[in-house]
């Protein structure tokens, strides 16, 4: 499964292609395929992300779980305070980061 990510223009939120739009939440992604590098450059050059990229995934019942570290740190939030980080749907998210 590839996904697409990026950061949202207006706020600098990490974002995550859900098909249509973009979302906060990497539970709503959806497998890009091929087709995520063109999608990146045409929602770029709209200016509706910025820096968009496609990475590896799997695919899990909760929705899919960023092959590396570093993407399933973006997926949570930031990491300075716990109290901003998005709440997933279940709690035991964050013991997938590792």
């Amino acid at each position: 499964m590839r996904i697409l990510t990026g950061n949202d223009l207006a706020t600098g939120d990490v974002v995550w292609w859900t098909g249509s739009d973009w979302s906060r939440h990497v539970a709503e992604a959806v497998d890009v395929d091929n087709h995520g590098e063109a999608i990146g450059a045409a929602e770029e050059a709209a200016r509706r992300v910025n820096a968009p990229y496609v990475i590896d995934a799997e695919a899990t019942p909760e929705g899919p779980r960023p092959a590396h570290i570093k993407d399933r740190i973006r997926a949570l939030g930031p990491t300075v305070r716990p109290d901003l980080y998005i709440k997933p749907a279940d709690p035991s998210a964050g013991s997938w980061v590792i």
